[in-house]
């Protein structure tokens, strides 16, 4: 990519993870800079949900660097890698809301341990209600909206820390493309607004273009190819060609 490794966010180096002999991570090397979306694409099994829970210190490397911020963190005792990890807004795939939290608690939930005062809390997660369009379900509980509305609840409270790096896992899978298309349009607009570093995985290639700057192909434990979509079109890959013409 272009620009130095000065100007990264995020600088993933030689990483490497195997599960009872077989190979997930094979030598990853990826970096990505302030207000930049990179979609990271692969078929089912490839590591690419894994490399979000490696990245903020959820699952171990066998080997490898990460750097957030210039800061290495693989090896950061539990307090400092909390700390990186306030910096860091996490969506699960399935929102991994808390069931028996309102809607309005579980955004709250991150702030518990701030210096706001409650009137400031209470002020912050209607703003982040909102922004998400959640405002007028603020009092439901998660069982009492859809996929796409705890999608959108899950994103407020990856927000509620004012994070300066968006991490995505699969945000439109199981939604309907209509609301598959909300969800889209809610991450671009957040991504203009906070100029943020997202990393979007996701198996869906036309949602991956719609959201993001660059793209990368993870296949057999490493990147094989990644830029923008013509970029990735043009590669001499065949594998590349033949997941585009799977995924399209």
């Amino acid at each position: 990519m272009d620009g130095s490794e000065d100007r990264s966010t995020i600088v993933l180096h030689d990483l490497h993870k195997s599960f009872g002999g077989q190979t997930v991570l094979n030598g990853i090397d990826l970096e990505f800079e302030q207000g930049e979306t990179l979609a990271v694409l692969g078929r089912s099994g490839s590591g690419k949900s894994g490399l979000l829970k490696w990245i903020i210190g959820l699952r171990k490397l066998d080997s490898g660097s990460i750097q957030v911020h210039h800061e290495e963190i693989t090896a950061l005792p539990p307090d400092k890698l909390h700390d990186v990890r306030k910096r860091i807004g996490f969506l699960f795939r399935e929102g991994a809301l808390y069931d028996s939290l309102t809607i309005e608690a579980n955004v709250a939930f991150p702030l518990r341990h701030t210096e706001m005062s409650s009137a400031e809390r209470k002020e912050r997660v209607q703003h982040l209600l909102v922004q998400v369009g959640m405002d007028k379900d603020a009092r439901k509980m998660p069982s009492e909206i859809s996929g796409g509305m705890k999608k959108r609840v899950g994103l407020a409270r990856a927000l509620a820390l004012d994070p300066d790096i968006l991490l995505f896992d699969e945000p439109t899978a199981g939604l309907d493309p209509i609301t598959a298309t909300e969800i889209e349009k809610l991450i671009l607009t957040l991504q203009k607004e906070r100029n943020t570093a997202s990393v979007v995985v996701t198996h869906d290639l036309h949602g991956a273009r719609t959201v993001s700057d660059r793209l990368a192909l993870i296949h057999e434990g490493t990147i094989l190819v990644q830029g923008t979509f013509e970029e990735l079109r043009r590669s001499d890959e065949a594998f590349v060609h033949e997941f585009l013409r799977e995924a399209d």
